[in-house]
């Protein structure tokens, strides 16, 4: 797997926010893999540029510039970019010879809309909107404006083995406690209980206690925290107990987005992604099972997090028009290709529930247990939570598990920050 792919759920911070990282010389990283050679009418056809981060899976590069030759109403040229991708097209993007359309995970950011790097493409959804996942499309619009199209859904989820559950008489966990009990159950002195990263599961899991606990990260009328309240507090001290468990595993050959710990027998349960789903099943067969991850406290609920790269028209596109009609010729109209995206490189989820059953790797099984997940228990970051917000928030997190510090304390001080933050980009 690309390491770009963890991204997918980190990315709110935008391309306003994330352009000063990068270097913005005349080289962009871009490379111009267009279509063969075109006839003298094919030469007056627009030229769109497209750019899309390595794909960990083996065929995706070749099936996207081959899409982008078959395309008859413009010149498609791809730039697959293989090394620091938000960093390249974030510094190309403020420039003449950035991308025309390009991929973001789980679409556009706050920043970006507002500092006008991306189109409006409601216009090419159209009616279509009904056919996206709803909780994709809500991370998508703003202001009743659609700013991204997405194309395949990808989400984070608990793998374990049954065999080693039934063996310990137990069941997959569906509540934090039940978790930590399983993961000390089934530790052995060759094997940990639960892995989900080298940090003892901080960096992946440490927002996905706010919804665990029943919380949301922003309040409903979007002005202040949603997350600073004695749940939080009660959810944060049963994972500082998971945190420190003798079954919790710190240290795999590899981190969380990786599935090689649960796959070669280093933990009996490991967080780990979709994307792994086919080796994990070529490993273990029909021994692995896919839960959502457990519910924290009375008031809690079973969550998993998911995000959808998305193609997004840049405002600085040569022919905007042009740009925006091979997205929705790709990404809109195209259901055969999105279900090829799903079928042939990894496993992917349609982000069109409708093509779930032609999608033969989550039409049943742990694919469609996972599928399924998206629709009853998806969570996606608030588009309003920013990089500053959730550096706040785990920061606060860090220093409650890790330092033993007042969760009280340091709570109500990451919410001052995020209620700053929120004024700072509503106005």
């Amino acid at each position: 797997m690309s390491l770009s792919r963890r991204h997918l759920f980190t990315l709110s911070g935008g391309i306003a926010a994330t352009a000063g990282l990068a270097a913005c010389g005349s080289n962009t990283g871009r490379t111009d893999t267009a279509a063969p050679a075109a006839s003298s009418a094919a030469a007056a056809l627009p030229s769109v540029s497209v750019w899309y981060h390595k794909y960990g899976e083996d065929g995706v590069e070749q099936a996207l510039k081959k899409w982008a030759a078959e395309y008859t109403k413009a010149k498609v040229s791809v730039n697959w970019v293989a090394a620091d991708y938000e960093k390249t097209a974030a510094a190309a993007l403020l420039t003449s010879s950035g991308p025309d359309v390009f991929e973001w995970g789980t679409g556009p950011s706050l920043d970006m809309i507002q500092a006008k790097q991306v189109v409006d493409v409601t216009d090419i959804v159209g009616a279509a909107k009904a056919d996206f996942t709803p909780t994709v499309m809500k991370r998508l619009t703003f202001q009743d404006k659609i700013w991204a199209v997405p194309q395949t859904v990808d989400m984070h989820l608990l793998y374990y083995r049954k065999s080693l559950l039934t063996k310990a008489g137990l069941q997959p966990p569906k509540t934090i406690d039940e978790l930590i009990a399983a993961a000390n159950a089934l530790k052995t002195k060759d094997m940990g209980g639960f892995f989900a990263g080298n940090d003892g599961g901080l960096g992946v899991l440490g927002s996905f206690i706010i919804w665990a606990a029943g919380l949301e990260q922003i309040s409903a009328d979007g002005k202040s925290a949603g997350f600073n309240t004695g749940a939080l507090y009660d959810a944060v001290a049963k994972f500082k107990t998971l945190f420190d468990a003798p079954g919790m595993l710190k240290s795999a050959s590899t981190d969380w987005y990786d599935a090689t710990p649960f796959i070669n027998g280093e933990t009996a349960m490991q967080w780990a992604g979709l994307w792994d789903m086919t080796k994990v099943q070529a490993a273990h067969q029909d021994d692995f099972g896919v839960i959502p991850f457990p519910a924290i406290g009375s008031g809690g609920r079973q969550v998993v997090p998911f995000g959808a790269y998305s193609a997004c028209v840049s405002a600085k596109a040569k022919d905007v028009d042009a740009a925006k009609a091979y997205v929705k010729a790709i990404w809109v109209d195209d259901d055969a290709k999105q279900i090829e995206f799903s079928n042939a490189f990894g496993t992917h989820i349609p982000a069109k529930p409708k093509l779930f059953a032609q999608a033969s790797k989550v039409a049943s099984g742990a694919g469609a247990d996972a599928a399924k997940f998206v629709t009853d228990f998806g969570h996606i970051d608030d588009i309003l939570w920013t990089p500053a917000s959730g550096t706040a928030y785990s920061t606060a997190l860090s220093n409650v598990v890790k330092s033993g510090k007042d969760a009280q304390t340091e709570f109500t001080a990451a919410a001052d920050k995020v209620a700053a933050e929120l004024k700072r980009v509503t106005g």
